[in-house]
This record gives structure tokens, sequence and C-alpha cells, in this order.
């Protein structure tokens, strides 16, 4: 070891002080696998600037890209029975339920907030994949039936961007009723002439495919989002045969006609607004 490691470095770095460099400067693409600076991601809207890959994206950054000027109002969700089954695995239900709060900042895997979009009202549902995989328990089932009746209250669109793994096992049957409760959500909806639109992000799968989700005015995917109910390998092993590559993504969903439209990040906003001044126009009626 030289003097200039053993006495000269450790006086610079007491006459200058140490600064610690943030861990989270840089993120990897899961596709390229280039580093990206964490501010231009941020301005990419969470984009991959050098493959156009779209990186998984909070339910609160989807309120602030989607409102007109970033402008909401974030409503407050009913409460629901923290652990009703009190349930346990490897840790207790009520563990993992705090430090999901810990790590994101939100009470549960849904936020709702209003505002406008294209100048149209809306009222948008945001779930959160961080949130316990955006698993839909009764909290995510009470937040999107306050979303449903938000929009009825408004005479607004209802818009709900999915990101979920499916039901929350830890909540049992009470987190498989969610899926008819939601269906009649969005029920509410469609029986007072509002529309629906169904946002569908990386990954949508499990019991929020088999209820709400697929019951849009218009289903919008995001390009190459995991769409399905379950998992591929399973899907194989019970149909017994090979099955496309990419079948669960949103192009060839879109080719198939499951999905109405892949649209860029960067153009969702626009493209909602559009879609939302088309779908309140009324039907022309002509003069007595």
């Amino acid at each position: 070891m030289s003097w200039l490691t053993e006495f000269v470095r450790p006086r610079i770095r007491t006459l200058l002080g140490r600064r610690d460099v943030p861990e989270n400067l840089w993120v990897q693409c899961p596709a390229c696998q280039q580093m990206l600076f964490h501010t231009e991601l941020a301005k990419a809207l969470n984009v991959c600037t050098h493959c156009g890959h779209h990186l998984r994206a909070k339910a609160t950054d989807r309120l602030d890209w989607t409102f007109d000027d970033g402008a909401f109002t974030r409503i407050e969700l009913p409460k629901v029975p923290l652990d009703p089954l009190r349930f346990r695995d490897a840790k207790r239900y009520t563990d993992r339920l705090r430090e999901a709060r810990e790590k994101t900042g939100l009470d549960d895997a849904v936020v709702v907030a209003h505002g406008l979009i294209g100048g149209q009202k809306a009222v948008v549902a945001a779930m959160e994949f961080g949130f316990i995989g955006g698993s839909m328990g009764a909290a995510v089932g009470e937040g999107l039936v306050a979303a449903a009746r938000l929009a009825v209250l408004q005479e607004a669109a209802l818009i709900v961007y999915t990101a979920s793994g499916g039901a929350r096992m830890m909540e049992g049957a009470i987190s498989l009723m969610q899926m008819p409760r939601t269906v009649i959500a969005t029920r509410m909806v469609r029986d007072a002439g509002l529309p629906f639109i169904s946002v569908l992000t990386d990954p949508t799968t499990g019991g929020v495919t088999a209820s709400f989700t697929m019951l849009g005015d218009i289903h919008i995917a995001e390009p190459n989002a995991e769409i399905g109910f379950a998992g591929a390998r399973v899907i194989e092993q019970t149909v017994r045969e090979k099955l496309p590559d990419g079948f669960q993504r949103s192009e060839y969903l879109l080719s198939h006609g499951i999905v109405d439209m892949v649209v860029p990040r960067a153009e969702l906003a626009a493209t909602l607004g559009r879609l939302l001044r088309l779908l309140r126009v009324k039907a022309f009626e002509p003069a007595a």
C-alpha cells in the first residue's frame, strides 16, 4: 500500500467531506440492458430512450401524465378490515401490508382521482403493481366501486389503468368476491351512458383480466404489455400444445382483436382526450 493511498487519500476525504452517491441514479433497461440516467428516464415517462421499452410505472405517475397539466384531485377511498382472515404464510399479512405501504406511500394497490383529460371530465383509477403485485383485495374492489360511483355522480368518463398479478391470496374468498363487485361497478357506468376505457399495462393478469378489465367500451394497451389470465406454462400444460411466442403480449392481442389499440405512453394522454371527445358527443336528434 503506497503513501498516497494510506495517508493522502484519507486526508483529502477528511478535508473535502465524504459525499454519498445515491444508489438509484441509474436504471437498467430490462429489454436492451442499457443503463438509463434516472432524470432522463423520468422525462421519457419511464420509456427506454435506446430501445423504446416501456418500463413499469407508478400509479401516481400515471395520474400526473394523464390529466391536463397534471392537475387532478385524489379522493379518499373507503377503509376495509386490514386482515379479515388473520392470514400468515412466511410472514403475517399485516406485516406485508405495512411494508408495502412504507415502500409505495399508498394505502393499497389503487389510487383514484378526478379532473380533466383533453378538456373532458374523467375519473381515473390507477393500480400500483409495487403494492403486493397490484393484487386485488377488498381495498382495490372498494376503490374501483368508489371510482365508478364518482364517475356516475359527476357524469364523467371512467378510465382504469390495470397493473396486477391477480387476486390477493391473503384475503381468500373475499378477494374473489371483488371480481363480481367490479363487474357491477362497470355496469353502473354503462347504465349511466358514460364511457369506460380500460388501459392495460404490464402486467395485467389473473382476476382483474377475468373481471372488469375486459369490459371497457375501448381497450387500450401499452406496447409489449403482458396481458392474460393464467401463465403461459400453465396454459400449455392444460391444452398440451405449443403456443405462439408472445401470444400474451399487446401486439399479438391487437392482431387477434382482443384489444382495440396499442398506444405508446407518450401519446396516451392525447389519445384518451380524443377518444373522450368522440365518446361524449351526443347522438344527432332530428328536429320534431
